[in-house]
């Protein structure tokens, strides 16, 4: 594993969700945030962006893009410099900058494609545009050495996190695997209390928190919330 492996986060602008998703009175202005990982065998980007949509989730959605190359630019990097893509998932939100992306390997869960080109589920163009190349997993798989993509279903069925080892600690990209840091940290707060043993009842917590706890995160980023989760100091 490299000791310079980095994390830099990517704004890709940010969408309107409606009150009727959020659970409250009021609409929610979300950011969409993607991630560029530098590791000595190349560039990974966790996600890509917005893509373009229909009339009708324009309307819903109401999303301002800032365009993926412009984003590179500012950290540095070009598009032809990306080795490989790993969303999260296929929602247009995340996979909006793919097809800028033909002849690179993208990485997503086995029933994540499938579930995505049953249709319904995102944009066609978004999906299969000339020049995809999809490498399908099936579980947990390390990438490059230092990098674990690990399945962490629920948003979706086929979601997937990318953990990655650093010098200075361990950094999970999560993707949607929670909205927000704060859930984050209410799920990773109710495994606790049940291995402390406390007297039911309990919140429920994702199972693979587990996994995801055996790489013993020291940050954990988010693809909508610039919240940044770290562990309670000792």
């Amino acid at each position: 594993m490299a000791n310079d492996t980095s994390v830099r986060r990517l704004d890709l602008g940010y969408f309107v969700r409606p009150a009727l998703e959020t659970g409250g009175p009021e609409p929610r202005v979300e950011p969409v945030l993607a991630y560029l990982v530098r590791h000595d065998r190349g560039l990974v980007l966790f996600d890509t962006g917005i893509g373009a949509a229909d009339p009708e989730t324009e309307a819903h959605y109401r999303p301002r893009r800032r365009a993926l190359p412009e984003a590179l630019a500012a950290a540095g990097v070009a598009l032809a410099d990306v080795s490989l893509v790993v969303n999260c998932h296929l929602h247009f939100d995340h996979c909006g900058g793919n097809p800028l992306l033909g002849g690179r390997p993208i990485l997503v869960q086995d029933v994540e494609l499938a579930t995505a080109r049953a249709g319904g589920y995102t944009f066609d163009e978004l999906l299969d545009f000339p020049g995809a190349t999809y490498e399908e997993l099936a579980g947990e798989a390390e990438i490059w050495p230092g990098l674990h993509i690990i399945p962490t279903p629920g948003h979706t069925d086929g979601h997937q996190s990318l953990v990655v080892r650093q010098s200075d600690g361990t950094v999970i990209l999560a993707g949607q695997a929670h909205d927000f840091g704060s859930e984050f940290a209410s799920d990773h707060l109710a495994r606790r209390a049940a291995l402390d043993g406390v007297t039911q009842p309990l919140p429920p917590y994702r199972p693979w928190l587990d996994r995801l706890t055996d790489f013993d995160p020291r940050r954990v980023l988010f693809a909508h919330d610039c919240a940044v989760w770290e562990p309670s100091s000792d």
